[in-house]
């Protein structure tokens, strides 16, 4: 895949999200972001309706190196699509939602752990 929209190419932590974006890496970013061992992307998606399994087809491209994602689903906790669930269990890879604050919290402290965990995180108002 092209890495046109790679906004850093790392791995780090949440600075702080809100505000439709979030800061990281000493770099603010409006929208939502894929987080995986590749690099922080910027992600065109604005809400759980959105999600297919098209939309992560980068996380699952590197779920060699993934044990489980963290989805962050915007405001509130919202359960992703069935057809979402089943590509993450086909492919054996973890999948855990949350509301994307606890989805960040939670990233950071894995993060810090230097555990194998990608994050899709909704932006947040």
């Amino acid at each position: 895949m092209p890495d046109k929209d790679r906004c850093f190419p790392g791995r780090a932590p949440i600075d702080a999200y809100g505000n439709g974006g979030f800061r990281f890496a000493d770099l603010s970013h409006r929208g939502s972001l894929l987080m995986i061992p590749s690099g922080i992307y910027a992600w065109n998606i604005n809400g759980i309706n959105n999600l297919t399994k098209k939309s992560l087809e980068r996380v699952l491209s590197e779920r060699d190196d993934i044990d489980f994602l963290l989805l962050g689903t915007g405001r509130k906790q919202e359960s992703p699509p069935e057809s979402v669930r089943e590509a993450f269990a086909k492919a054996d890879m973890g999948l855990e939602f949350m509301d994307t604050g606890a989805a960040c919290r939670t990233y950071n402290v894995l993060l810090a752990e230097q555990r194998a965990v990608a994050a899709a995180l909704i932006a947040v108002d």
